[in-house]
């Protein structure tokens, strides 16, 4: 083991040894190397004559570029666009971004998290963390209606075992007892469990209520209390957008984080969906665990850090500065709070239509509606015919494009909608289901 991971290992060792347990082969043996990138950095601060340490091209003093590169990217310089950033993101976007999760968690004030380390979009932040915790055969826990990419993370990649249980129960809530029921049943056969958490869901648009929430929170902490390792993922990719009363308006983690020493929260998010800004793929890793009152957590959040950007400069090496740059200066802009809430009173609206338009009892001979009430997407649970056969009727005759999950299900993405196709989407689902009903 290299003397940089053993150092990192002791660190976490003597601050939490249950999350010295928890880290998987590969994250007890990732570190961030002290070569190339420690010394360009020294020579950053230092060489004032001649620096020839980074792998850029320059000329005359500034980044080497393209007119034509330099016109796309309009005002931001070719140093803050072209050169590598560092793989821990660049430092005052994981600053801002930190800020942010205190303003809009009112739970974490008085905790401490550690800085977030920037990935490549919110899947690269799934997969990273599968690399630093999750061995294969370790299990991980997710509902049955979950977003497909996990299953290709975790199980194809990672070769874990993902356990899962009906997200809703009769009511049409999130089903707290099947949920309860699966933990307990895994930690009894596991020393560590992983419990996957998305809210909002995709691919149901479901967040849990604020009661619901409270009793996730004590599950997961009886669990760690009885002596089994825990570690809470939440993807929050969809983080902000809920529309209802009554509902968790507030990750998770930050009701986790500070639970008990044998539960990690690790929060994954990003600019992505909060920020609509998909295709720049800027995601976020955040850490939070309890630690002994007596004891600075700084140098376990820096080792978690440290374990963190060495995954990442071992797959990627960094994420886009471009993408980073253009966030921050977004994040930093006066008119950034009024811009977000335009556009999610513009989603609000649309789940709103969405729900008005379903009340009609026309359509409930052909379909059933989940339970949403926030995020981008809802489902239906067909009656009578097949949602693969329907999705390709629909696309071939209507032109009308769904997402079929299962036999029964189909994902409408009201997101991507103008509040005056709605109705006629559903219009046009009917119709198709009363073509194959007809056929048959």
């Amino acid at each position: 083991m290299n003397p940089i991971a053993k150092q990192l290992n002791n660190t976490i060792e003597n601050i939490n040894p249950h999350i010295m347990e928890m880290l998987s082969c590969m994250g007890k043996n990732l570190f961030f190397p002290k070569g190339i990138l420690s010394q360009s950095a020294e020579a950053k601060k230092k060489a004032y004559k001649l620096n020839a340490t980074i792998g850029i091209a320059r000329e005359q003093g500034k980044t080497m570029r393209f007119d034509s590169v330099m016109a796309a990217i309009n005002d931001i310089r070719a140093g803050e666009s072209l050169t590598y950033a560092p793989s821990f993101g660049i430092p005052a976007l994981r600053n801002i971004w930190k800020d942010s999760l205190y303003k809009k968690n009112p739970s974490l004030e008085g905790k401490d998290v550690s800085l977030p380390v920037v990935t490549c979009g919110i899947t690269h932040a799934v997969s990273i963390v599968a690399d630093i915790w999750i061995d294969p055969g370790d299990v991980v826990i997710l509902p049955d209606m979950m977003w497909g990419n996990y299953n290709m993370i975790l199980n194809v990649r990672k070769e874990a075992e993902i356990s899962r249980y009906s997200l809703f129960s009769e009511s049409g809530g999130f089903n707290l007892a099947a949920f309860e029921k699966k933990v307990k049943e895994e930690a009894e056969k596991h020393d560590k469990i992983i419990v996957l958490l998305n809210f909002p869901h995709n691919p149901t648009g479901y967040t849990a209520t604020e009661e619901e929430g409270n009793s996730i929170v004590k599950i997961l902490t009886n669990v760690a209390e009885n002596g089994t390792n825990v570690i809470a993922l939440l993807d929050d990719a969809y983080f902000g957008l809920f529309y209802e009363d009554g509902i968790l308006k507030e990750s998770l983690f930050a009701r986790l984080c500070n639970q008990h020493p044998r539960l990690l929260a690790v929060k994954l998010d990003g600019a992505t969906k909060e920020n609509y800004v998909w295709g720049l793929r800027v995601g976020f890793i955040t850490y939070g665990c309890k630690i002994k009152r007596d004891l600075d957590p700084w140098p376990l959040h820096d080792a978690l850090e440290k374990k963190t950007a060495g995954c990442i400069r071992g797959s990627i090496s960094n994420a886009s500065h471009l993408g980073q740059s253009v966030v921050l200066r977004s994040m930093q802009h006066e008119n950034y709070p009024a811009e977000k809430n335009e556009k999610f009173e513009i989603l609000k609206n649309r789940a709103r239509r969405v729900k008005e338009v379903l009340l009609s009892p026309k359509y409930k001979d052909a379909w059933d509606a989940y339970s949403f009430n926030s995020g981008y997407f809802m489902c239906i649970r067909l009656k009578s015919v097949d949602a693969e056969t329907l999705r390709l009727h629909l696309l071939e005759k209507y032109g009308v494009g769904l997402i079929s999950i299962g036999k029964k299900n189909l994902r409408i993405a009201f997101s991507c909608l103008e509040e005056t196709d709605i109705r006629e989407l559903f219009d046009i689902v009917l119709q198709g289901v009363k073509d194959l009903e007809s056929a048959e």
